[in-house]
């Protein structure tokens, strides 16, 4: 077990953000929840990334591992720069996945091939998955490209990079079955995949929604329900955040 403290920089879908000192053995349950004073808004925790942008990511399942060098490699992740990014439910992972390959993409160097055209490939093909393209065998691949990346790379960067991806598809694998075969986001994230509707029944006609939606896609009468233009929704989410009787939902 790794001796001594560690400085990380708590972040993300908690209550208490910031800079924290830990002892070595302390569980992600207590960085979390006694520490950072659990999730916002009542949410359900969902993982946690450890390491930055080439970290992998540890899911609920996970909550008591202690955090050590060697505890978060067997865990597919790392300690790294000390960035702990928790993650509430949500996230959808598949994005989560897809951003950090982009930022590493663009950090490459370029000198190795692995790294050079194996990111651009895990990123083409993740991007393809939260447009709702994907193909029959991308998800096989993801995991393929990931590990010879990940195997043949020259420096840090290259074997690291693909922790993201290789961690959620062990952990989160059915996010992207369903972005793949349903091309639907479970998260309700992912654009492309997400409809935003307005229950007739709920709704009170107040007009909030309209007047901020920056589209003009929502008409409807004072007092009487609204419903969204499809055509003209840009599903910026202004509208759910702004209904007070959550009358807005996203399928």
């Amino acid at each position: 077990t790794s001796k001594g403290t560690k400085v990380f920089s708590l972040a993300g879908n908690v209550n208490n953000a910031g800079l924290v000192e830990v002892p070595m053995g302390i569980t992600l349950r207590e960085i979390v929840y006694d520490i950072g004073g659990g999730i916002p808004k009542g949410n359900e925790f969902k993982a946690v990334q450890t390491g930055g942008p080439s970290g992998g990511v540890i899911p609920a399942s996970l909550l008591d591992l202690s955090v050590d060098y060697e505890q978060l490699a067997q865990a597919g992740s790392m300690m790294g720069s000390g960035g702990m990014i928790v993650m509430d439910d949500a996230t959808c992972m598949v994005d989560v996945a897809r951003y950090f390959v982009e930022f590493t993409n663009d950090e490459s160097c370029g000198k190795c091939t692995p790294c050079r055209e194996g990111s651009r490939a895990l990123l083409e093909i993740l991007n393809r998955l939260c447009r709702g393209e994907g193909k029959e065998g991308d998800i096989e691949l993801l995991q393929e490209l990931g590990e010879s990346v990940r195997d043949a790379s020259l420096c840090g960067l290259g074997q690291s990079l693909p922790n993201p991806v290789l961690s959620s598809l062990e952990h989160f694998r059915d996010e992207y079955e369903e972005h793949l075969n349903n091309h639907r986001c479970p998260a309700g994230v992912c654009k492309a995949l997400i409809t935003f509707n307005i229950d007739k029944d709920v709704c009170t006609g107040c007009r909030l929604c309209a007047k901020k939606c920056p589209q003009d896609a929502i008409t409807g009468e004072a007092k009487k329900p609204h419903e969204i233009d499809h055509d003209k929704c840009i599903k910026c989410g202004v509208c759910i955040d702004v209904c007070k009787f959550e009358a807005v939902s996203v399928t």
